[in-house]
């Protein structure tokens, strides 16, 4: 099956990615275990949300300055995104259904 999350690699792919529509970007490190739990979740969600909602994800530990400008402190860390423009946070992993009620809420 693939892959439905999309794995930003810079700056400039984060921000082609959001400049249209509702997009969820999850910051991330491999290191990080609630970040490992909430992969099958976000894939689980993008494909719920297709057309409604783009999902991608930035690696913290290879992204400092995306992590720095989004005052990224704590991992898993959920950044909503319409147009461009932040519009909701969500700190730390959580099940489907609470994470997919508060996406509903944006779209």
């Amino acid at each position: 099956m693939a892959q439905m999350v999309t794995e930003l690699e810079n700056v400039k792919d984060f921000d082609s990615f959001t400049k249209k529509g509702v997009v969820l970007i999850d910051f991330w490190a491999d290191w990080c275990m609630p970040c490992v739990i909430m992969d099958p979740v976000m894939e689980e969600l993008s494909r719920k949300f297709r057309g409604k909602i783009k999902f991608g994800k930035i690696n913290v530990d290879e992204n400092h300055d995306l992590a720095h400008k989004f005052r990224i402190f704590s991992i898993p860390n959920f950044v909503l995104f319409r147009d461009g423009k932040q519009i909701g946070q969500f700190i730390g992993s959580m099940p489907a259904e609470d994470f997919e009620e508060k996406l509903r809420k944006h779209i």
